[in-house]
């Protein structure tokens, strides 16, 4: 009876391990969507709002719509990196509004001068726009690739 008492002990213990171990691991398959788009009434575009990890993933980067002396007068510029074009020629930036959030905007090139695009129409001076990652959420937007 002397290893009895010690099985009264173990045995539970053992026991416990069996049952922590039944436990349902976390459903592999939910998955939190790295984009939300949300169609913005009235609009022909959407509304993008990325996780964290999304756009460290796609590496965000941003600059802001300008307003610099080209050719001797005061314009509105964009970088270059900032445009991207549609399937039909349009022009367009991604603004950001908001942290993680961003919506495409029309604009109308006048000229391209350098690493610079001069604007006839577009967002503010002060705008955020992106500079790096917009092909991806252009393809977020259209569920390119999903």
């Amino acid at each position: 009876m002397r290893f009895g008492n010690r099985w009264m002990v173990v045995a539970p213990a053992i026991g416990g391990l069996y049952l922590g171990a039944c436990q349902r691991a976390p459903d592999a398959t939910h998955k939190v969507a790295p984009a939300h788009v949300e169609h913005i009434e009235g609009e022909e575009v959407s509304r993008i709002t990325l996780t964290a990890k999304a756009a460290e993933r796609i590496d965000v980067r941003f600059d802001a719509v300008r307003e610099e002396r080209v050719a001797g007068a005061p314009r509105r510029v964009v970088p270059y990196g900032a445009v991207l074009y549609d399937a039909t020629g349009r022009t367009w930036v991604y603004t950001s509004p908001d942290s993680l959030v961003f919506v495409r905007h029309e604009i109308v090139v006048d000229y391209i001068a350098g690493d610079l695009v001069v604007l006839l129409d577009g967002p503010p001076v002060g705008t955020r726009v992106v500079t790096l990652g917009a092909t991806e959420l252009h393809g977020a937007e259209f569920e390119i690739g999903h």
